[in-house]
């Protein structure tokens, strides 16, 4: 068996490599809105936070990206992202209900393609989903911090995330 990480102790198969610090960040097809494809490259040059979750509809996909937003979503030179398998409408409806703005704090869809998950290597195959993770990536293209969080119920390191992200905001 290859990479894995588990829900609820269960373990699920990972597609895609285990990108660590000091890779390049892959470029991926996202989906934008509801008919329109984008690409990752569209913010090369820029610091950015990629955060990963499997669907705004559970609960701590939903306070990951709460709480992302209440300490990242004003960093000076730093965008940020929330990726997951949901519809752009479902991810805008959530946004909405939350007072989320997305002009500065950006939603991606991966269920078109998967392009991002199997690029990051959060692809879960079985379920059509990606695992949670985090992804720090500078201005350079290269990725600062990569976190996978093991156990998908589980809340990433926010304290780690947020140090890097001030680092790189600088």
């Amino acid at each position: 068996m290859g990479r894995t990480c588990t829900l609820k102790g269960n373990p699920l198969s990972l597609e895609g490599p285990e990108l660590k610090v000091g890779d390049a960040a892959p470029d991926a097809v996202v989906r934008t809105n509801l008919v329109t494809d984008g690409k990752l490259s569209d913010g090369f040059g820029k610091a950015r936070i990629y955060s990963v979750v499997p669907s705004l509809d559970t609960p701590v996909c939903a306070e990951q990206t709460r709480r992302f937003y209440k300490e990242v979503a004003n960093l000076p030179n730093v965008d940020f992202y929330t990726i997951s398998f949901d519809l752009p409408v479902a991810m805008a409806r959530f946004c909405g209900a939350e007072g989320i703005d997305t002009a500065k704090f950006k939603t991606l869809s991966d269920a078109k393609h998967g392009d991002f998950g199997k690029k990051y290597g959060t692809y879960i195959p079985d379920h059509r989903i990606n695992s949670r993770a985090v992804f720090v990536v500078g201005a350079d293209n290269k990725i600062k911090y990569a976190e996978y969080v093991p156990e998908v119920a589980n809340h990433p390191n926010y304290d780690a995330v947020v140090a890097v992200a001030k680092e790189i905001a600088k």
